[in-house]
């Protein structure tokens, strides 16, 4: 009941600043995000907030096309190894300045060169950026780079406002500017995250919203009740084993799509002093643990069978999974002889969860499957942003958590396994140079046989060192009031404001 009362008050303060109307949308998120830099940012519930924020220079269908969103169209040259692309005209930044060729080399450019940019790996191909007029550009590649397009449609896509970033400098994050449908207005740690309309968008017609208002409220159960009391109009990542009692709901409706996300426990192997530790030094204890998880059952109890289990970073359903290393079968019998055979028939280790109510019933679960093949797991439970700043400084030794996918396999691995992936999302520090070289490879080859063949012999090294244990595949599950139109999930799981509105 206190988390209740607390979510109400929290709900109540969002509009202190004004009053609740038709023309305001409430979202109740599962988390609080990062900084809202897209050159920095690392979170998922931060790019929900991104797509009304900021757009990109692509967007992607349901069905996971490349299409137009700041570029218009795009053609490749020089043997794969240019791109050039024409942008929309008459485009502006929430500050009023224009969205030209300009501002498009800045943002690509401030993505590969600002001290911690997550984005950095993930166009690390771009050479340099040409501006050929106003509003045509040229993107040079030293190589061919598959991922490019697919990159283009998320963060590295996302073009911000030069005047605004070179102003703000390191404080940017606190006041982004971008080109989006919605302009930040007020955020307070924790509480909630307040945009309004931005008049001049350039595709303003499709906005039906003078308001977004995104609440983090953390507890399922406590999102739930406040969609259902009218707090809220709509909560993202329902509990899967709430749906039944939304369904039945005449006052909501549900709307679900699988994902391109994965879940999945990091160890620490090189992390700082907290790797030093049997489960980051000890291949054969990360097997162990693998082998005691049954993915099925986990399925089964916390997400009502919903979800996808799973072991490496595509599902089994995605044309670009090693079906060659199926998911594991529990092994108990092997796990114990594996600790044995370590000289740890009972190891001990901590595992950070985010306080998310399944993320901490799975934990619990995982906990329970392991000590049955000796592990003693100690739980910690810890806020959402402050376990990724625990992570990135090492300040951990597994954690269970996960990443919300992209369009192309390159996105769901490279930061995370490669060497030079960023300190923020290798947060494991694994490093293995025949990887980095077949990873490489996979971004240049010219095929998908090609690419697949590489991801092989990936799946072959990284599925036995196991820095990373894949555990599941959730489905994206949305509730919302029956009276709010027009949304359309994504298996990149945003919400685009665009066409939404109330009934």
């Amino acid at each position: 009941m206190k988390q209740i009362l607390a979510a109400i008050a929290l709900i109540a303060a969002a509009f202190s600043s004004g009053s609740v109307t038709a023309q305001t949308l409430r979202i109740g998120l599962a988390e609080d995000p990062d900084i809202l830099d897209p050159t920095l940012a690392r979170t998922y519930v931060g790019r929900i907030v991104f797509a009304s924020l900021c757009d990109k220079l692509v967007d992607i269908t349901p069905k996971l096309e490349i299409v137009p969103q700041l570029a218009t169209e795009w053609h490749w040259v020089d043997d794969n190894k240019g791109l050039v692309m024409t942008l929309r005209q008459g485009v502006k930044f929430q500050d009023g300045e224009p969205m030209d060729a300009a501002a498009v080399k800045f943002s690509l450019e401030r993505h590969l060169t600002l001290p911690g940019s997550n984005r950095k790996a993930e166009i690390s191909a771009l050479k340099s950026i040409e501006i050929i007029d106003d509003h045509t550009v040229k993107l040079v590649l030293d190589k061919p780079f598959a991922p490019l397009l697919a990159q283009l449609s998320d963060r590295a896509g996302m073009i911000v406002s030069p005047k605004a970033a070179e102003a703000e400098g390191d404080k940017f994050g606190e006041h982004p500017v971008c080109a989006g449908p919605f302009k930040l207005t007020e955020r307070v740690a924790q509480d909630r995250i307040v945009l309004d309309r931005f008049a001049d968008y350039w595709n303003k017609d499709a906005i039906h919203f003078d308001r977004i208002v995104f609440l983090p409220i953390p507890d399922t159960t406590v999102r739930l009740a406040n969609l259902q009391s009218g707090g809220l109009d709509m909560i993202e990542r329902m509990a899967a084993t709430d749906l039944d009692a939304a369904r039945k709901d005449e006052r909501l409706k549900v709307v679900t799509i699988t994902s391109l996300a994965y879940e999945d426990i990091t160890t620490n192997l090189n992390n700082g002093e907290r790797s030093k530790t049997p489960i980051g030094q000890d291949p054969r204890i990360r097997e162990a643990l693998d082998l005691s998880i049954d993915r099925m059952a986990l399925n089964q109890v916390v997400f009502n069978g919903e979800f996808a289990p799973g072991n490496q970073w595509e599902p089994p359903s995605s044309p670009w999974y090693v079906k060659d290393m199926p998911v594991p079968v529990r092994d108990v019998a092997k796990a114990k002889a594996l600790l044995a055979a370590a000289g740890m028939p009972h190891p001990s280790f901590t595992m950070l969860a985010a306080t998310n109510t399944e993320v901490q019933r799975a934990a619990q679960v995982i906990q329970a499957m392991a000590a049955e093949a000796g592990f003693d797991i100690k739980l910690q439970a810890v806020e959402f942003t402050s376990s990724l700043d625990m992570t990135t400084r090492g300040d951990f030794e597994t954690v269970l958590g996960g990443w919300s996918g992209r369009t192309d396999p390159d996105g769901n691995l490279y930061n995370f396994v490669s060497c030079k992936g960023p300190p923020a999302l290798n947060t494991a520090r694994y490093c293995n140079q025949d990887v980095d070289a077949e990873l490489d490879a996979a971004r240049t080859a010219g095929s998908p046989e090609e690419r697949m063949a590489h991801y092989a012999k990936i799946a072959a090294r990284t599925l036995a060192d196991r820095p990373h244990i894949y555990i599941w595949h959730p489905k994206w599950l949305y509730a919302m009031t029956a009276k709010l139109s027009g949304f359309e999930a994504y298996p990149d799981g945003l919400i685009r404001p665009q066409g939404m509105k109330m009934q």
